[in-house]
C-alpha cells in the first residue's frame, strides 16, 4: 500500500489526467518559455564574455608586468654601451685618466636616469635622525651638537617616489654621559 507521503510527492499524482491548455494558454505560456529561452542565452552569452574579459584583462596585467621596465632597460643598456666604449678607449690609449673621466660620465648619466624614475638621495647630515629614513650604524659623542644628529652618512639611502627603499646608514650624536 503506497504510504502518503509518498502520494503527495509524486508530481503526475497531483495533475489530473487530462492536462489540456487553451490555444492563448499554449500561445502564452510558449512566448513565456522561448523568452526564458532567450534570457537564458543571453546570460550563457554574458559569462562567457565576462570569461573573456577576466582572460584579456589577465593577459594585459601580465604583458605589463613583463614589459613595464622596457624603458628603462633600454636606458641601461645605453649605460653597458658607455661603459664598453670607455673601456675600449682606455685600452687602446692605455689611460686610466680617460677611463676615470669616462666612469664619472657615465655615474652622472646613471644618476640622471634614476631621478627622472623617481629615486632620491638619501645623505643630508646637521639633520635630526628620522627612523624612517635613516639607521643609526654607529654613535659618537659631541657637545657642540643636539642630540640624535645625523653626523655622517657612511651609506647612501634611496626614496622611490616619495617612499624610502633603502633607509641610509649612519652615524649618529649623542651627549656625554652624566659623570
Amino acid at each position: 500500500m503506497p504510504d502518503k507521503k509518498d502520494k503527495n510527492n509524486n508530481p503526475e499524482q497531483l495533475l489530473p489526467e487530462e492536462f489540456v491548455l487553451s490555444s492563448d494558454e499554449y500561445k502564452a505560456l510558449k512566448e513565456k518559455a522561448d523568452l526564458a529561452d532567450q534570457h537564458f542565452d543571453k546570460f550563457i552569452r554574458l559569462q562567457a564574455d565576462v570569461e573573456n574579459m577576466r582572460k584579456r584583462s589577465l593577459k594585459e596585467k601580465e604583458n605589463f608586468v613583463k614589459f613595464a621596465s622596457m624603458g628603462l632597460i633600454n636606458e641601461f643598456i645605453n649605460i653597458l654601451d658607455e661603459f664598453e666604449l670607455a673601456k675600449e678607449s682606455a685600452e687602446k690609449k692605455h689611460d686610466a685618466k680617460l677611463l676615470f673621466e669616462g666612469v664619472n660620465m657615465i655615474t652622472k648619466h646613471l644618476q640622471d636616469i634614476l631621478k627622472n624614475q623617481g629615486l632620491t638621495v638619501i645623505s643630508q647630515t646637521g639633520v635630526a635622525f628620522d627612523h624612517d629614513r635613516h639607521e643609526a650604524v654607529e654613535t659618537a659623542v659631541l657637545d657642540d651638537c643636539d642630540e640624535n644628529t645625523v653626523v655622517e652618512v657612511l651609506r647612501k639611502g634611496y626614496s622611490l617616489n616619495g617612499r624610502v627603499i633603502r633607509p641610509a646608514m649612519v652615524k649618529v650624536s649623542r651627549k656625554p654621559l652624566a659623570a
